[in-house]
């Protein structure tokens, strides 16, 4: 391995005193391919197989804490029948020598009615042009308790850590922004009521980890830093939800970003990145993840030396490079690939469902190199 790139492998211990053995995490990859009850099927198990070796961490994608919140396929944590599901997620983890940090998640207005079980589209208001019933006050503290009740599967599974979802306009950030967040109580109004939803689901976990005696098990929260709209979230709102998290008992903050190098919009310098205005904020209170299109070793590398981010999120690299961390230290950068061929489509192993997604073009996948 060349020089340049040990320092994406120097260790970290985090302020539980677990240590991530370098400073790479597989981003929370969306295969969109689950049993009905949220299982593993067998061209999910044949996409995750080696696929991280080397990696610090992975973080397992949008997994439900409640039947109302499913908006697509994936893994379930909201009953007991689901534990062995997420052990298997563990053990894959396990295997390839990663921590396995799931990641908890609740759909709100964007649940899918045909999989949610019967129940209402519920979100933090009415919302009538979309169908959505603002919830109620104890529907609101069913949620909270449906992340707490997740982290105990996930403790009992075996897993490392749970990730809190606040962001890409699922629930949790629904509660975070005006757009939807029209409440009068203590769940909404003013911008710290409208912080009370996920600072709730914190503490939430937080006490069942101390019920089990686990203050080696992981917390992390990842947010979305600005939204569209007159009402979107802004970099003024996001770094004071920056300034409450960094409070809380957690491990690690981690964004979600398109692009590592994306300016600030609105409620900040528009000269300054949004990572490096989250970065300035947390200021080593806490580590921070970055993402956002790091393709390849080489961008990777460029990110991770600005200095505004302690952990890199990889994902679509991951995606095309199933041994993306051997590459890398065997010297064989020049075979890293950034664009799906279709010639090789059987090595990358995808799933039908993200097949389908790539020919259509959907940007959650890789570029084609083909027209």
């Amino acid at each position: 391995m060349k020089d340049k790139y040990q320092k994406l492998f120097d260790s970290y211990t985090l302020n539980n005193g677990v240590e991530i053995k370098n400073r790479l995490v597989v981003a929370p990859l969306t295969v969109y391919y689950s049993g009905p009850d949220g299982e593993l099927t067998d061209s999910a198990r044949t996409f995750w197989k080696d696929r991280f070796k080397g990696f610090g961490m992975w973080i397992i994608p949008f997994t439900n804490v409640h039947p109302s919140g499913i908006g697509f396929e994936s893994p379930n944590a909201f009953h007991e029948e689901n534990l062995p599901t997420l052990k298997e997620y563990a053990d894959i983890s396990h295997e390839q020598g990663a921590k396995a940090v799931i990641q908890l998640a609740h759909s709100g207005i964007r649940s899918d009615t045909s999989m949610n079980q019967g129940y209402d589209l519920l979100g933090p208001s009415d919302l009538p042009y979309m169908g959505v019933r603002g919830m109620t006050d104890e529907e609101v503290r069913e949620i909270i308790h449906s992340f707490a009740y997740a982290t105990e599967l996930a403790i009992r599974a075996g897993l490392d850590g749970v990730e809190i979802h606040g962001a890409n306009g699922w629930l949790v950030q629904q509660f975070v922004s005006a757009t939807y967040n029209k409440r009068t109580d203590h769940w909404g109004g003013s911008m710290e009521k409208r912080f009370n939803f996920p600072m709730a689901i914190i503490d939430a976990i937080d006490e069942v980890r101390q019920k089990y005696h686990r203050p080696d098990f992981i917390v992390g929260y990842r947010f979305s830093p600005e939204e569209p709209g007159q009402e979107g979230l802004t970099m003024k709102e996001t770094l004071a939800l920056v300034d409450r998290l960094v409070e809380k008992p957690l491990q690690y903050i981690h964004i979600s970003l398109w692009n590592f190098y994306k300016k600030i919009r609105r409620g900040g310098s528009n000269k300054m990145t949004r990572m490096e205005a989250v970065h300035d904020r947390i200021a080593g209170r806490l580590p921070f993840i970055g993402v956002g299109d790091l393709f390849a070793e080489e961008k990777g590398l460029q990110a991770f030396n600005t200095g505004w981010a302690d952990f890199l999120a990889v994902g679509g690299a991951v995606e095309l490079n199933p041994h993306l961390v051997d590459q890398i230290k065997n010297d064989r950068e020049d075979e890293i690939q950034s664009e799906f061929d279709w010639n090789q489509m059987d090595s990358y192993r995808f799933t039908p469902s993200m097949l389908y997604g790539t020919l259509s073009g959907n940007a959650m996948f890789p570029k084609t190199k083909q027209e």
